[in-house]
Formats: structure tokens, C-alpha cells, sequence
């Protein structure tokens, strides 16, 4: 299954063209190729044998402990906590070369049965922004998939049995708790994604408003009587968790890509696995930590962090291991393809937010100021590192070329290219320089066919993963940058007449994510919100997430949405219930 861990993406993240976080946003798209991570070993992580063994080591737990859960449960809930007892395990002890890894949440190993799990190798994470390495984290392979399966497969008949208020209880604390170490959490993420750190915190705020939010739809989940035909039968539709998840997200929002689909599956009574991405797994495992404080079930929540070199396999046992009935997945269009055919043999429930390519279109009778801003909004957030980030301007002949000449006043004055632990900084690191090379890549292919670079153009300064937010006039549809995504901070601009001509520009992609357009004509409001091919829209808005919204594209941008009401449908089946000779 190659290029497994090439595709996890996904986003959230919402500021104003001050430069500052207020909210967020979401999205999703193929990862840049990440260089090969070697093995390494250290102090905390000695050399081990080659060959893996048949099954993960775990540390000691009680067993007496697990098995009185449920007899205790109600009166542990009263305190709020409904706290498992556990034996207590000393973490390994965080260590970042930069100094930035705050320790509190610092997690090294797989969390399997809620136990930390230690693996036969472990594999680097990197700060984007040095290159230096933050840590090792367990490596973990199919033989700890396989175990965190069957943990999460014994622990799902006691977790669905759960009052849907006891779930909702044990979501809230965890959302709680999340708020209250936010500090610590945003500072991970800004360290392993190089997001500055005003928006990782802004992330983290969002991270936790789907646990809150699901706390609540937990309690909401209403089946059906329905009217029979026959007067001695009753009809009943009653609805019941899918059984568990195998949750597959991204490195471009490392931490609200999980919950929005964790806090989901919980509340409808799932547990899950998740395998994060490669590049951010510390996020995953601090989650887990604080899902323990929150006495979540040991086996309700499991985390697989791999290497690049594992993930091919890891994620052919989440797709095809028998036990595991849904797989929720954030990436590229083609590992969703690969993935979708591995789920195909035993026939699973899918979600998939996958890539998009999102039009953003500037009319004639647009405010061109309030554009402008909705534009450098959607565009350069997380450097251009989502997949609702606009990834081609359309703007109308008559209103151009002063969009154009605003827009690029607004990136000199109002992007800082910087790390992301600098109070200034709004734009950081690109995740690898993978990444990098396909900006200059797009940009090269657009400048040798006519396009003209307006600002930007190049590598920043500050080092082989940073670069300069970059604007392109005169392109057209025949260019990469328009007819791939770029992911990074590249914002193409393209010159139509009229509207039917940026319709159909705008509908000529494969995939349908996000798609954007500034108007202040009601009746060509109404028209193009509804011809355009994608699955949300923002009308005179450049960012549309919000945890009541239902997230998710049409054409290969996907199947299924996730947040909103919608989203703990996901998670359930209907089953259909029939009593007779009444």
C-alpha cells in the first residue's frame, strides 16, 4: 500500500488578516514524500533486534482492575471522572534537542489497552523550522496495530453499554482538560508542525470544541417508532454504534483532525484506533495522556504512532483486519483510492476527507477590501497548508488589476515568515522540504509559460523549509499551479470575463472540497452558490469550519462529513426492529 503516510492532512484554523488566530478552519490533502526516517536509539531507546516479534511488549497492568469497572461505574460518574483503575506507569521522560517539547504531555509510546506500549525500534520526529531532532517515538508495526484492534474490540461492548450520559461525561472531561493544558498542547504542535504558535493555539481551542461538542450530540441520538401497516406489529428503528474505527489523520492539523473524528465515534459508543501521522504523532499521544486523565476506558481510545518505512502496514491491518468495522481517513484522493480497496474485502463503513482544489472568485461588483482579506485568509493559513486553502484566484477583468495590487500590499505588510515560537511570526515552516520543492516546482512551470511573479518567488532566509508567501499574475489553466494542488503559500491569479466562464473554470476539477466567491449581487449570489461542484461554500467569507457545520467535498474530495449533527451518523448503524402479535 504505497505512499500510505504520504496523504494525511487535514486543518483548522481560523485568523483574521491581522495575522492573528480567532478560530480556525479545516481541510485536507496529500502529504508531501517525507524523507526516509531512520532508526535511531538513545539513552531511552537501546539497540534492539531486527526482526520484530509476534506481538508488542506491554507494561504491567491489573487485570482485577479492568474487570471492576462496570460494577463501579455509576458511583465513580457521580465524582465525574469515572476513573478506571489502573497501575500507574511512569512515562518516559520528554527530551527536545531545541528545548521546546514542554515535558507535562510528552509521550514516547504507542497507548494500546491504556497502557504505554513499548515498540522494537522507534523512529526521529523533526522541528520543520531546524531540522533538529525533538525525539523518538515507538515505531510501532502491524503486530501493534493487531493488539490495539483487539484492545479496542474488547473494550467497545462496555464502552457501548455506557449510558449515553456517562459518555457524554467522560467527553466533557477530556474537553475540559484539554482546555486547561492548551499551553502545553499548542506549544507540541508548534514544535513537530512549525504552525506559529498563536495558531496552534487557536487549534487547540477547536481541537477541543469537538469533544465538547460531542459530549453534548452523545445525548441526541434518537431512533424512530414508526406507524405499521398491520395493527399487531410495531415498528422500532433504533440506532447502535458501528463497532470500532480505524482513525487515519494528517500532519497539517495534528490534533483537531483527531478529535473531530474521535469525539464522533465515542459518542455514538465506537473506540478507535488512531494511527497519526508520521511527522506530528506527539499530539496523538498527548491526547491519549489526557484521555487516561479523563477516565476514558483503557481500550476506548488507542494510538499507533509508525514510522513512514511502517505505515503501509500498519494501515493494511487497520483496513482489513475483520475486527475493525469503519475506517475514517484524512489525506490525498489517491491513498484514499488505496484504501478504499483494501476496506473493499470485508466491506467497512468509510469516511474520507480527501483532497481539494479550491476556487476562489472575485466578481466585478465584489468589495474589493473584504476580498482581499477573505483571500490572504484562506490562503495562507498554515503557509497554505490545508486542504480548503484557495488554490486558484479567479478574478473578473474589471476589478483585477486592483484586487491584485491590494492583495499584494496586504502579504508584504500583514505575512511574517518566521518560527513558530515567534510572537510575530504568521507564517511558519513548510512540514519538509519536499514540500518546499513542489512551490518551486509550480512556480517555475507558471513564470516559463508567461506567468509574472507579483512578490515572493523564492526560499526564505531562514532555512531550507521556509518560503516566501508568493504571488502570480497573468496565469492560466494550462499551468500545474491551477490544475494541481500546491499545498504551500503560492496564490496563482487567474483573469476571466465572465461568469459562465468562472464556472466553469471553477467546475473543471475532478475533486469538489471548498470553493469561495465575493459578490454583492443577490441574484448571482444565489446562482453560483449553487452551481458550484463542491461540498461547502463561502459566500463574501474566506473561512467556513466551525465544529456545527457539516465538513466534507463531492466528486473525489471524499464520501460522508464530519462535524455538525451529521457528523455521529458516521458512527452508527439502523437497525430495524419489528414486534409482533401484540
Amino acid at each position: 500500500m504505497p505512499g500510505l503516510s504520504d496523504t494525511l492532512l487535514t486543518q483548522r484554523v481560523n485568523y483574521c488578516s491581522s495575522g492573528k488566530a480567532v478560530l480556525y478552519l479545516t481541510s485536507t490533502l496529500p502529504r508531501p514524500g517525507a524523507e526516509a526516517a531512520g532508526r535511531l536509539r538513545g539513552p531511552s531507546c537501546p539497540r534492539l533486534p531486527s526482526s520484530r516479534p509476534a506481538a508488542p511488549r506491554l507494561l504491567p497492568r491489573s487485570r482485577a482492575a479492568m474487570a471492576s469497572l462496570l460494577p463501579r461505574r455509576a458511583a465513580a460518574f457521580a465524582s465525574r471522572r469515572l476513573l478506571l483503575l489502573r497501575t500507574p506507569v511512569s512515562p518516559v521522560p520528554a527530551r527536545s534537542s531545541s528545548g521546546a517539547l514542554p515535558g507535562g504531555l510528552v509521550r514516547r509510546g504507542g497507548l494500546v489497552g491504556g497502557r504505554w506500549l513499548e515498540a522494537p525500534a522507534a523512529f526521529p520526529v523533526r522541528d520543520p523550522a531546524s531540522g533538529q531532532e525533538l525525539g523518538p517515538v515507538a515505531d510501532c508495526g502491524a503486530a501493534e496495530a493487531r493488539e490495539a484492534v483487539r484492545a479496542a474490540h474488547g473494550a467497545g461492548a462496555a464502552w457501548g453499554r455506557l449510558t449515553a450520559k456517562e459518555r457524554s461525561g467522560l467527553l466533557r472531561r477530556w474537553y475540559e482538560l484539554m482546555v486547561e493544558r492548551k499551553d502545553e498542547l499548542a506549544a507540541i504542535i508548534t514544535a513537530e508542525n512549525g504552525k506559529p504558535l498563536k495558531e496552534a493555539q487557536g487549534e487547540i481551542l477547536y481541537s477541543a470544541s469537538f469533544l465538547e461538542w460531542f459530549a453534548e450530540e452523545a445525548r441526541r441520538v434518537y431512533g424512530d417508532v414508526i406507524p405499521a401497516s398491520a395493527k399487531d406489529r410495531r415498528i422500532l428503528v433504533l440506532k447502535q454504534p458501528v463497532g470500532v474505527a480505524a482513525i487515519i489523520t494528517p500532519w497539517n492539523f495534528p490534533s483537531a483532525m483527531i478529535t473531530r473524528k474521535v469525539g464522533a465515534a465515542l459518542a455514538a459508543g465506537c473506540t478507535v484506533v488512531v494511527k497519526p501521522a508520521e511527522d506530528t504523532p506527539l499530539s496523538a499521544l498527548a491526547l491519549g495522556e489526557l484521555a487516561n486523565q479523563a477516565g476514558i476506558p483503557a481500550g476506548v481510545y488507542n494510538v499507533v504512532p509508525c514510522s513512514r518505512q511502517q505505515a503501509a502496514a500498519v494501515g493494511e491491518v487497520l483496513c482489513t483486519d475483520p475486527l475493525v468495522a469503519k475506517i475514517s481517513f484524512t489525506g490525498s484522493t489517491e491513498t484514499g483510492k488505496i484504501l478504499l480497496k483494501h476496506a473493499a474485502g470485508t466491506v467497512k463503513r468509510v469516511s474520507m476527507e480527501l483532497g481539494g482544489h479550491a476556487p476562489f472568485i472575485v466578481f466585478d461588483s465584489a468589495d474589493v477590501d473584504r476580498a482581499v482579506a477573505g483571500a490572504l485568509a484562506s490562503k495562507f493559513r498554515n503557509s497554505g497548508q490545508t486542504c480548503v486553502c484557495t488554490n486558484r484566484f479567479l478574478v473578473q477583468k474589471g476589478i483585477h488589476d486592483k484586487f491584485v495590487e491590494k492583495f499584494a500590499k496586504a502579504i508584504r505588510s500583514e505575512l511574517r515568515v518566521g518560527n513558530g515560537f515567534d510572537a510575530n511570526t504568521t507564517q511558519g515552516p513548510l512540514i519538509n522540504e519536499k514540500a518546499v520543492e513542489k512551490v518551486e516546482r509550480h512556480i517555475n512551470d507558471a513564470v516559463s509559460q508567461g506567468a509574472s511573479i507579483v512578490t515572493g518567488g523564492k526560499r526564505h532566509s531562514l532555512g531550507k523549509n521556509f518560503f516566501e508567501p508568493t504571488l502570480l499574475s497573468n496565469v492560466t489553466t494550462k499551468m500545474l499551479c491551477t490544475q494541481e494542488e500546491t499545498f504551500g503559500p503560492l496564490a496563482p491569479v487567474i483573469k476571466f470575463d465572465t461568469e459562465e466562464e468562472a464556472i466553469a473554470i471553477a467546475n473543471a476539477a475532478n475533486v469538489g472540497l471548498a470553493g469561495y466567491f465575493y459578490s454583492q449581487d443577490p441574484a448571482q449570489i444565489w446562482r453560483v452558490a449553487e452551481q458550484l461542484e463542491v461540498g461547502m461554500v463561502g459566500v463574501n467569507e474566506g473561512i467556513v469550519s466551525s465544529v456545527e457545520s457539516p465538513f466534507g467535498g463531492v466528486k473525489q474530495s471524499g464520501l460522508g462529513r464530519e462535524g455538525s449533527k451529521y457528523g455521529i451518523d458516521e458512527y452508527l448503524e439502523i437497525k430495524y426492529v419489528c414486534f409482533g402479535g401484540l
